[in-house]
This record gives structure tokens, C-alpha cells and sequence, in this order.
């Protein structure tokens, strides 16, 4: 099982900014706490016990938060924006293993972590995608795959009735990313996911859990209720 998660901290609140002024959109808070705990406390109870933070924009608020909490923690941080591909890739140089998680850190997703690294050991991914059900939405693509999870296309923002969307939660093979020879500033979902499903080992696993991405004013209100 994978026991080493990367979670992406460095996201700015554009649009949160009366809630998070001049703090990572990580960091919001929701009910005394910052958003990130919730999303460190449910891979903690999955079995994760190292973290890598992936800091960028404001890295000294979230470092000021590590510091006191008794969390194993190494931190990655981006000195000028790298894109979600470059922070991901920076992040991996400082994994221990072969397999991480990686996740967003302004997004709970809680799927089963141990179904998601099983599937994606036992397929020998490169990587894996937990794929979220919604129905009549237009915020997020369509992520499509076949029977065996293979995953066949990316579909762009449009109204969808129903979908699988990528829920922001992989089971990633760190060292064969890093052999890819990728760029030091990419996006992981355009250059990476979308450029290179065709000739790698990605899948999709669809969880229908608990999910809420806080990126949207409605949705950290949301949160504020329902966490």
C-alpha cells in the first residue's frame, strides 16, 4: 500500500479573497481550522503517514501552521509558479518511494486510498485517477474510460448531464514521471494527463465519496456547513 502522499499547498485564493487575504486558498478557514487539516486528517486515517507539501505562493503562512502540528512532513517549495505538472514533478524529486499519492490541497475527496493503490499496483500505473460521479453540472471536463478503467479521453468544461470527473486524487508513479524528462513548468492535467494518455499506463477508478473543492465562493460556504 502507498504510505507517502504529496499534497499541492501553493494555490492562490483568487477567488476567495475575503476569506483567505494574503493566504494560500489552502489555508482558508472553515470552522476554526484550516481547510488542509480536513484533507491531512482524512489521509491520515487512510493509513498515509509521510507528507510532502508542495508549497508556493505565501509558503511561510503554511510553514508557520506545520510547524506546530506533529505531522512527518518534508516541504517542496516552488520559488516562482511552476504549474500544478512542475510542482508535482519538484515534489516527487523529495519521494521516498516509488508510489505516492498526490492531492490538492483545496479539495476533499475522501475515497479509499487502499482500493485506489491496490488497482493501481495491480495495473502497474503510471497513473491513476480517483473519478468522481456528478450529474447536471458544467464546472469540471468529463474524464471517460473503458470497461478495465483504461482511461480513453478528457472531455473539455461543458453542461453534462452526467459524468466522471477527475476528482483531484492520484495513485502516481513518481519515478517513471520524473524519467519522462518533463518540462520544469507544466500542467499536470493538459501536458501530462491529457498529452500522454494514449501511450501510458492511466486509469480511472471511480469512488462515489464524500467531495468538495473549495476553489468557488458557494462551495466554502458549503463547507463551513457541512465539515
Amino acid at each position: 500500500m502507498i504510505r507517502e502522499a504529496i499534497i499541492l499547498a501553493g494555490g492562490l485564493g483568487t477567488r476567495l479573497k475575503e476569506a483567505v487575504p494574503g493566504l494560500p486558498k489552502c489555508m482558508a478557514p472553515v470552522n476554526g481550522k484550516p481547510f488542509i487539516e480536513y484533507v491531512i486528517d482524512h489521509l491520515r486515517a487512510q493509513g498515509i503517514t509521510d507528507f510532502i507539501f508542495a508549497l508556493g505562493y505565501k509558503s511561510e503562512a503554511f510553514q508557520e501552521y506545520l510547524f506546530h502540528s506533529d505531522i512527518r512532513a518534508v516541504l517542496s517549495v516552488e520559488h516562482e509558479p511552476l504549474g500544478t505538472g512542475g510542482a508535482i514533478r519538484l515534489a516527487c524529486e523529495k519521494a521516498t518511494g516509488e508510489q505516492v499519492i498526490v492531492t490538492n490541497g483545496d479539495t476533499l475527496f475522501k475515497c479509499d486510498l487502499d482500493k485506489l493503490a491496490a488497482f493501481h499496483e495491480a495495473k502497474d500505473g503510471d497513473c491513476t485517477l480517483c473519478l468522481k460521479p456528478m450529474w447536471d453540472f458544467d464546472r469540471y471536463g468529463v474524464v471517460e474510460t473503458e470497461q478495465e478503467g483504461v482511461i480513453t479521453s478528457f472531455r473539455e468544461k461543458q453542461f453534462y448531464e452526467h459524468g466522471y470527473i477527475n476528482g483531484g486524487l492520484y495513485a502516481l508513479n513518481a519515478k517513471r514521471l520524473l524519467s519522462k524528462g518533463l518540462p520544469e513548468k507544466f500542467s499536470f492535467e493538459k501536458d501530462y494527463l491529457e498529452a500522454f494518455h494514449e501511450e501510458r499506463k492511466m486509469y480511472g477508478m471511480v469512488q462515489d465519496e464524500y467531495f468538495i473543492d473549495i476553489g468557488v465562493p458557494e462551495d466554502y460556504e458549503r463547507a463551513q456547513r457541512e465539515l
